[in-house]
């Protein structure tokens, strides 16, 4: 082990990086992703949608969007990005679209626009030449997202690694050094008004760091936000990529979604405090030795108020406006009193919100100002 990133055998010549390249190169975006925060991402050259698939995770992202030339291999793995059982049973607060379009980055389609991020990973070396002439076009001119990631096999590296003769890929068309790279993307950033800084993954051995890394990245930014009217006359672009996948993860931005949750933590909190309810009744009980005791905190706490004070009065009032009770056979939990349960608070954010998304879902008393709960086991009954 030389370092973190590189084993050399010297008995065979063969180099390993560690992690894998391709997982450095992953985690490279995921971490500019962590940094910027973009919300839109297209992957261009996605192949087997493993970058998309990491990056679902990160909670910034709401859209997210793959592009190949090779149909059959995303068709093999695009079910990685479809939602889970878990996305169904616990939404997410914020919302995501993946998408997934079969076509070539030589053309122009409006699917593409308005995105924050833009990697094209070990992508432009399988281009032909007409390709990477439009490529700057398609990518810098039209999409012209905030970033882009570009990286691509450094030929200066070559020599490093066994059974390499001219290229690292049968079907790649060309491997540039680091200057001819430097100096395609110097020319792309200054002609479509970008940035671009270069770096690299994939150290070479102790006494070869001339070669420099493995992998070499630029990494553009845009200087300046596109004019809104250029990007509203190419969204009438005609369509020339195909939608092969497209997944709306649950949210809950969306209402039907917000409501299930709301009501499935309102039943829940409302049972808490039932038992919470019935087993201080029940200590009650036992305390006075009572053959039946009859729940009444309200009087409980009228018959103190008249010593309080005027402000100690009103605290009292509104302390009993959230107070459960029991009615029989009924346990009922005003809703001021569910409000206050954190995560329904968090959920609907106003008292009005609440009752909008429980009407007609949860059982309340007539007047609707409580939630209501039946006290189901009869040996329970009898018991408290």
């Amino acid at each position: 082990m030389m370092d973190r990133n590189l084993q050399k055998d010297d008995f065979t010549r063969t180099i390993k990086f560690i992690p894998p390249l391709y997982k450095q190169r992953y985690q490279f975006i995921k971490d500019l992703v962590m940094k910027y925060k973009p919300k839109k991402v297209a992957d261009l050259g996605c192949a087997d949608c493993t970058l998309l698939w990491m990056l679902k995770f990160c909670k910034c992202i709401e859209v997210l969007a793959g592009l190949d030339i090779r149909e059959n291999v995303m068709k093999e793995k695009m079910h990685r990005l479809s939602p889970l059982p878990g996305d169904y049973l616990q939404p997410s607060e914020r919302s995501l679209t993946v998408s997934l379009h079969h076509g070539s980055v030589a053309h122009k389609d409006p699917c593409m626009l308005g995105f924050d991020l833009v990697t094209c990973i070990e992508l432009i070396e399988h281009l032909e030449a007409t390709e990477l002439e439009m490529f700057p076009e398609v990518v810098f001119g039209f999409m012209a997202p905030s970033m882009v990631v570009i990286s691509t096999p450094n030929s200066e590296f070559n020599p490093l690694l066994p059974g390499v003769t001219l290229f690292r890929h049968s079907d790649h068309k060309f491997e540039w050094d680091r200057a001819q790279f430097e100096s395609w993307a110097i020319h792309a950033a200054t002609h479509y008004d970008y940035t671009v800084e270069f770096t690299g993954l994939g150290i070479p051995p102790p006494g070869t760091e001339d070669v420099g890394f493995c992998t070499q990245i630029g990494v553009f930014m845009r200087n300046h936000p596109k004019n809104g009217e250029t990007v509203s006359s190419e969204k009438h672009t005609k369509h020339a990529y195909k939608t092969v996948f497209k997944a709306v993860y649950p949210s809950l931005k969306d209402e039907k979604y917000l409501q299930n949750a709301v009501v499935n933590e309102v039943i829940f909190g409302a049972e808490i405090i039932k038992r919470r309810l019935l087993g201080n009744f029940k200590s009650e009980r036992k305390k006075h030795n009572e053959t039946k005791l009859k729940f009444q905190p309200f009087k409980c706490c009228m018959r103190c108020s008249t010593n309080l004070s005027l402000a100690e009065t009103e605290k009292c009032a509104a302390d009993r406006s959230t107070e459960p009770f029991v009615d029989g056979n009924k346990v009922c939990i005003p809703l001021a009193k569910i409000f206050l349960i954190p995560k329904v608070n968090q959920l609907c954010g106003t008292f009005e919100k609440l009752n909008k998304l429980i009407a007609g879902k949860v059982a309340l008393n007539s007047d609707g100002s409580a939630v209501i709960v039946t006290v189901e086991n009869e040996n329970e009954e009898q018991e408290y």
